[in-house]
């Protein structure tokens, strides 16, 4: 079975905190999980399955400490045909660019040529204060996806 990489783009952790959780999660199941908070480009080139765990900051915009990698990956435009993966977005839907950062990097890996393992998550912190359990139902509802 081959590596699942995890990539988070969090601004205050909550990204993060569901990566974690997500991770652990699948780990449990048998599944070999690689976590990366400050992603490079190479980390979704060189990944054959890919989960991207972010929030959204600003007007829209990336998290700091993705927003490097995406530009990276919007500039350079590799071949991700090979490349299976899932977004998980997390937002707050007061603001009229909810989840606008996981939608992004859903649109730019498909542009790319990468094949969905999953269909993309939005969490609505207004509604799910706890990020984690919205993801965890979704990854119940998903796994055979993940055990390829």
């Amino acid at each position: 079975m081959s590596e699942l990489t995890l990539i988070t783009g969090s601004t205050l952790g909550g990204a993060e905190y569901v990566g974690d959780h997500i991770a652990d999660l699948l780990e449990q199941d048998g599944i070999s999980v690689k976590v990366i908070n400050e992603g490079q480009l190479n980390d979704i080139t060189e990944a054959s399955r890919l989960l991207l765990v972010t929030s959204t900051h600003g007007a829209g915009d990336y998290p700091d400490n993705l927003a490097p990698m995406m530009e990276a990956l919007k500039s350079q435009s590799p071949d991700l045909s090979a490349l299976k993966y899932a977004v998980i977005a997390i937002g707050d839907s007061s603001y009229d660019t909810f989840c606008g950062a996981g939608i992004q990097a859903d649109e730019l890996l498909k542009s790319l040529g990468a094949q969905d393992l999953a269909p993309r998550l939005e969490i609505d912190i207004l509604e799910q204060p706890l990020p984690e359990e919205a993801a965890e139902v979704w990854l119940s509802q998903n796994k055979s996806a993940f055990c390829e």
